[in-house]
């Protein structure tokens, strides 16, 4: 498995991590929050002053051996609030989007968390029943909290062991073919991860919070918020590294024109 993993990460070929044609992307909105002053996402003040119309993304990849849900976005309790709550408003919760697809949350077998900020765990605890994969720093970070903090209770059904956890150290093949692929981006968060998809189409990038929008993308920015900047830089390096490789789609899940290039939810990427 090193091997393939090595030829995964480097862009060489192997039979065995090809395309997978049976893979599918479903793409959706998950909270929104416009005109936001992303003042605090450079340390270097690279973007004093600047304002931004956020999302929060949500993925659903669809695999022959089971589904996973990548980020939950909001807590489904803001559909419907006269008012924005911390500047995010929610549309529509993940198990009305799934409706529209035929599915219940009983069908989603993974959730998996970039990192544990509550605009991407948000929406977690309706999936009860599936396994949940976490990087390991954001699990013990989350395992530390209080249970009335915001991520713990988002992730209560995990926290208080009535579901099943992987804690990720490193990487993890989802589903043992190479096609969906849980890679460790720490920084943001001591255990922030990113998700690579191998599409029919060709690979594409879930960035989870490893930037929060192209501009950011562009100056190597690093939020004066993360955990660790070493850190984050060696991932942007990473990050970079991969989607140059692989020729990956990057797709920066807080930017809104990068949602908008995708297919328009229920339609998938295959």
């Amino acid at each position: 498995m090193k091997t393939l993993l090595a030829a995964l990460l480097l862009g060489g070929a192997a039979p065995a991590l090809a395309q997978n044609a049976s893979v599918s992307l479903h793409a959706f909105e998950c909270g929104n929050s416009p005109a936001r002053d992303v003042t605090i996402f450079s340390d270097t003040h690279a973007m004093d002053g600047v304002k931004k119309d956020l999302i929060a993304g949500c993925y659903l990849i669809r695999h022959p051996k089971g589904i996973l849900l990548w980020d939950a976005g909001m807590t489904p309790e803001l559909v419907g609030a006269s008012q924005p709550v911390q500047g995010w408003t929610l549309k529509q919760s993940i198990p009305d989007r799934l409706k529209v697809l035929g599915l219940t949350p009983a069908q989603v077998t993974h959730v998996g968390i970039s990192h544990h900020h509550a605009d991407h765990s948000g929406g977690a605890r309706d999936f009860p029943g599936a396994e949940l994969l976490i990087g390991k720093g954001d699990w013990d970070a989350v395992k530390a909290m209080k249970p009335d903090e915001r991520s713990a209770a988002q992730l209560a059904p995990w926290v208080t062991g009535g579901g099943k956890v992987t804690p990720i150290a490193g990487d993890k093949d989802v589903f043992g073919d190479g096609s969906v692929m849980v890679l460790g981006m720490p920084g943001h968060t001591p255990g922030h991860t990113v998700l690579l998809v191998r599409l029919a189409s060709g690979a594409v990038l879930l960035s989870g919070d490893q930037y929060h929008f192209r501009e950011n993308r562009a100056v190597r920015g690093v939020p004066g918020f993360n955990t660790n900047r070493a850190d984050t830089l060696a991932s942007h390096d990473r990050f970079e590294a991969i989607a140059k490789n692989l020729k990956a789609r990057v797709i920066i899940q807080h930017d809104p024109r990068d949602m908008a290039q995708l297919p328009a939810f229920p339609a998938a990427m295959k």
